[in-house]
């Protein structure tokens, strides 16, 4: 029985052995890409207009977010909360309704 138990914590020293104290990498929150941040304050401007892809990459570069979400009229979409994503609403004629960040 003790020489079954020999190699097993021979490997498991070995395991601790290799192991780090050093910090942890940090994980970046959930929602988050560093450097992104959405302010739609100024984005308005674009309510009324025809959704077009140039539209788009207009407000995603006006915005500062890191990506853009186009909400066609009667969709579901997630509720969760993005601080780096743009979200574009339209309606059935393709018109820009709303804009706002999440």
């Amino acid at each position: 029985m003790i020489k079954r138990c020999i190699p097993i914590a021979l490997c498991c020293a070995a395991l601790v052995a290799c192991s780090t104290n050093g910090s942890e990498p940090e994980i970046p929150e959930r929602g988050v890409t560093p450097g992104y941040m959405c302010k739609a304050d100024d984005l308005n401007i674009y309510v009324g207009q025809r959704a077009n892809t140039e539209i788009g990459a207009s407000a995603l570069k006006k915005s500062g977010a890191k990506n853009l979400r186009w909400i066609a009229p009667r969709s579901a979409v997630t509720m969760d909360y993005r601080q780096d994503r743009l979200n574009i609403e339209y309606d059935d004629t393709m018109v820009i309704t709303r804009i706002n960040c999440g």
